[in-house]
């Protein structure tokens, strides 16, 4: 499978890099004239993804992202996994931010520091910026900042989320686009979904509503689709499309009922790790994201904990820090295309539950 760089001669290493972007209810064809190499199609009827990767008039080659032999892996995800923030009771809250190269194995190393002391906020990226949003400082809190994942340093301001929240908000991307579900705002559960440009910086937009108000659930993407799963006291899963602002759709539900638990993708499959429902969970589950339909059991994490943050390089998942009932710096891996429990990696910089994950390069 090649990626991006390698399929287009170089000229093309994210999202952020494509030539343009078109979302049609159908296919694009031969002679679906595109204005360059590397034009991004999106059907938004059916998820299904495409880059031209040969653009002549008349007689284009439209690759299918993902399918196939020859599909372009086109992941806004990379081989830095970023973990901010979190939790700890003897501590209190940190704004620390740790990294670590997610295709070996090892313990994190210090990347620099959020803005904020925060814990239970979301993270998505477009594979170059990541970018923290919401979540606890001693308040609900509607910030949000971002980082150059291939670069270490503290945050930078990027704007506001349109309502504060905390406890448990959700985030994933389509590599354009990132979006913001659920939380509490500190009076009351929130179904509210919004989103934001992530190359831009710039005040969340509204995007429309999850199908039932709830917090300390977690999200992941195949780029087209987004999902939104669990909860406290919930196995329900929720889809949207990312493109398209409008609200979310039952997808299924998780093997268990459960909240703060962490989620990403290999852009197949998407992952539930973790989590606290009836006591601390081990539970893995995955989900096809493509298709809709209840979670199937994937394995376990190396302990049951609570408060992971999640993310991949497309083929391995990293899950990390916690609360077994004291809090860990555990950081678990599985690879993505089979299924079976997790192994160790190595540890955060510090211990802590709440943390928030992404990748990129």
């Amino acid at each position: 499978m090649s990626n991006l760089s390698d399929l287009l001669g170089g000229t093309i290493s994210s999202l952020n890099d494509l030539t343009g972007a078109t979302f049609s209810s159908s296919d694009p064809a031969t002679d679906t004239n595109p204005s360059a190499t590397g034009e991004l199609w999106v059907n938004t009827t059916s998820g299904e993804t495409y880059i031209c990767t040969d653009a002549t008039a008349g007689d284009n080659v439209w690759t299918n992202v993902g399918d196939g032999e020859d599909a372009v892996k086109l992941f806004f995800y990379g081989g830095r996994g970023v973990f901010g923030g979190g939790y700890n009771g003897s501590v209190g809250k940190y704004n620390t931010i740790d990294y670590i190269t997610i295709s070996t194995t090892g313990n994190a190393t210090d990347f620099g520091d959020l803005s904020a002391t925060v814990s239970t906020h979301a993270s998505c990226s477009d594979g170059s910026r990541g970018i923290f949003g919401s979540g606890s400082v001693y308040y609900s809190y509607n910030t949000i900042e971002y980082i150059t994942i291939s670069t270490t340093g503290n945050s930078t301001d990027f704007g506001d989320l349109t309502i504060a929240r905390y406890l448990g908000i959700a985030a994933c991307s389509n590599g354009i686009r990132g979006v913001f579900g659920g939380g509490h705002t500190g009076n009351l559960l929130t179904n509210v979904i919004d989103y934001i440009t992530i190359a831009s910086t710039g005040n969340a937009t509204d995007f429309g509503d999850m199908t039932s108000d709830r917090r300390n659930l977690s999200s992941c993407s195949n780029g087209p689709r987004g999902i939104f799963g669990g909860g406290e006291a919930v196995n329900t899963i929720d889809y949207i499309t990312v493109s398209t602002a409008s609200n979310a759709t039952d997808f299924g539900d998780l093997t268990v009922s459960r909240g703060n638990l962490g989620a990403c993708s290999d852009g197949t499959k998407g992952v539930f790790a973790g989590g606290y429902g009836s006591g601390y969970r081990n539970t893995i589950d995955y989900i096809t994201i493509s298709t809709t339909g209840n979670a199937t059991d994937f394995g376990d994490l190396t302990s049951s904990r609570t408060g992971v943050g999640a993310c991949s390089d497309g083929t391995k998942g990293v899950f990390g820090g916690g609360s077994t009932g004291s809090y860990v710096n555990t950081i678990d891996y599985i690879v993505m295309a089979t299924t079976g429990n997790a192994t160790d990696f190595g540890d955060l910089t510090v211990t802590r539950n709440g943390t928030a994950a992404c990748a990129g390069d």
